[in-house]
């Protein structure tokens, strides 16, 4: 273990005062998931041709550009609620009226291929920043769920960790269930 620390320690001094850490307090396997899934997600909506991304997803009515919309705006919406908890502000629902019009399913599988994969790009890279920003304190704060369910904030990361490994299967392009975790493996 001091191995470790003390690897972690020189780490650290390398990158620099600038560097940002998850707060010690942060659910560290949990975001480990949800960082592995992003990549998973990235790896299969890359094997996509761009014309592929409108065809039919393993979602029945939607097209692979909506999963894709669908992932990405799940990490703007916690983003949206972790930034709150962070400025010390009012948590914003999950679904929020005020960006119901802009993150609408049908409309974003619209955009054209480069700005698909940029949503993305840009959605999860932003959802990790702002979890590395959070306090350790805020990790415990309660806010509703998609469903409107109060949980705490920890619980994001394994919602993310769903969202993108299930996502990543309903792109249809060959992921399989056994590519999850064990611990994703059930709807």
């Amino acid at each position: 273990m001091a191995d470790l620390e003390e690897a972690r320690a020189a780490l650290r001094q390398r990158q620099g005062v600038g560097a940002r850490y998850d707060a010690p307090e942060a659910p560290a396997a949990e975001l480990a998931l949800a960082r592995s899934g992003t990549a998973y997600f990235a790896r299969k909506l890359n094997e996509l041709s761009d014309e592929a991304l409108y065809q039919p997803s393993a979602i029945a009515g939607q097209s692979r550009a909506h999963v894709i919309c669908a992932v990405s705006y799940q990490a703007r919406a916690l983003a949206r609620q972790l930034e709150a908890a962070t400025a010390g502000r009012a948590i914003p629902p999950m679904v929020d009226p005020a960006w119901v019009e802009l993150e609408d399913l049908d409309l974003g599988a619209t955009l054209p291929p480069r700005a698909l994969r940029h949503l993305f790009d840009h959605s999860a890279i932003h959802l990790d920043v702002v979890w590395r920003d959070l306090p350790g304190l805020a990790w415990d704060l309660e806010a509703p769920d998609a469903a409107g369910q109060m949980r705490p904030l920890r619980a994001t990361a394994i919602e993310r960790a769903h969202a993108l490994w299930h996502g990543a299967l309903h792109l249809g392009n060959g992921g399989r269930m056994r590519d999850l975790p064990p611990e994703l493996r059930v709807n």
